[in-house]
């Protein structure tokens, strides 16, 4: 298997873990999902060029929630988890495989 495509399995199949609605999430899920949306937007993912200004600014608003959040919590995201989730979930639009 080619080494590019191994690394985007292995990113795509983390990314699923993740967002599962019966996974829980700590404080290094959320730092490394964050980092990776940061890339993909860095490198001008095709997936992202695609969308819409409207969806784009969607994405960026749970981006700044997500990281907000992670700023000014102390402890854990057990109490929030469903909402966590679903501001990555948005956070991370477009950059998810088809299912």
């Amino acid at each position: 298997m080619n080494p590019t495509v191994a690394y985007t399995n292995r990113t795509q199949s983390k990314l699923e873990q993740i967002l599962h609605p019966s996974y829980t999430l700590c404080k290094e899920d959320v730092v490394w999902i964050l980092e990776f949306i940061k890339k993909k937007v860095a490198e001008e993912d095709p997936r992202m060029q695609g969308l819409a200004q409207p969806r784009l600014l969607k994405n960026f608003r749970y981006f700044a929630e997500v990281s907000l959040m992670l700023i000014h919590r102390r402890n854990g995201f057990d109490q929030e988890a469903d909402r966590l989730k679903m501001w990555l979930r948005e956070a991370a639009y477009g950059l998810q495989e088809e299912a």
